[in-house]
């Protein structure tokens, strides 16, 4: 009878145990997905640009977006937070690591110049570097990643930045910043607020002219299609070679 008490008590103890962790885990969901709301709401884009590739792609390899646009473009805080890394990489290029009160950390690669150090606070919209092509990178633009608590070189904590930051399809432009926070910026180095002599901004389209590249294209069969030479799709892409890849962007003017 003792044994038979004895295994009851211990069978309630485990089911109070098994139902705790049941709706601890409901709550730690409830929660994410309220704290990937805030973030949505509260984020910005990362730059000014058009979208050249997304989270997942590549046979999985790819752990964030990409964001094609003129060299030098302003590349902005999605959020306040703390610089924890800067540094040069062979892959990444010039590259920041921001991590963010929310316990996540972003990731801005290929940058053609950092312009914060490790350590320094930064606020949401301020500039933490200029679009590049630094590092392994076909042409100019940011690779932009999001992680949950820390970034590892599996990146086993990736998580799709669109999920924070919107959905956004390839070949679809992107404006980084608020207009009251960052508009000096966004005025100066852009592909949606060129700077054309003679003409006002209100005059000028909000949308860069783009080609995405298709499979079997060549800058040959681009440059007649679009009656552009091939000299001047090099020079306003920065592009050092004749190599191309499907779904990349171009910028064409």
């Amino acid at each position: 009878m003792r044994d038979y008490i004895k295994r009851f008590l211990i069978a309630i103890i485990m089911a109070l145990c098994i139902s705790l962790l049941f709706l601890g885990g409901k709550h730690s969901e409830a929660a994410g997905r309220l704290e990937t709301k805030e973030m949505k709401d509260r984020w910005i884009w990362p730059a000014d640009g058009v979208i050249s590739d997304t989270f997942g792609t590549r046979q999985g390899k790819h752990k964030g977006i990409d964001i094609a646009g003129k060299i030098d473009t302003p590349v902005l805080a999605v959020d306040g937070g703390e610089v924890v890394k800067a540094y040069y990489s062979n892959t990444y290029g010039n590259v920041v690591f921001i991590k963010h009160p929310s316990h996540l950390v972003t990731v801005y690669a290929h940058l053609n110049k950092r312009t914060v150090i490790p350590g320094q606070t930064v606020k949401k919209g301020e500039v933490i570097g200029k679009m590049g092509r630094t590092g392994v990178a076909t042409g100019t633009h940011l690779h932009f990643e999001t992680h949950q608590m820390e970034w590892r070189y599996d990146k086993r904590y990736a998580m799709d930045p669109e999920s924070l930051l919107g959905k956004a399809d390839v070949g679809e432009a992107v404006q980084g910043g608020i207009a009251s926070i960052v508009e000096n910026v966004l005025a100066a180095s852009s592909n949606f607020h060129p700077e054309v002599e003679g003409k006002s901004q209100s005059s000028i389209s909000s949308k860069a002219a783009t080609y995405i590249v298709k499979q079997g294209d060549t800058l040959y069969s681009i440059a007649k299609k679009q009656k552009i030479t091939i000299t001047k799709i090099k020079e306003i892409n920065h592009l050092t070679s004749d190599l191309i890849r499907p779904t990349q962007v171009l910028v064409i003017q």
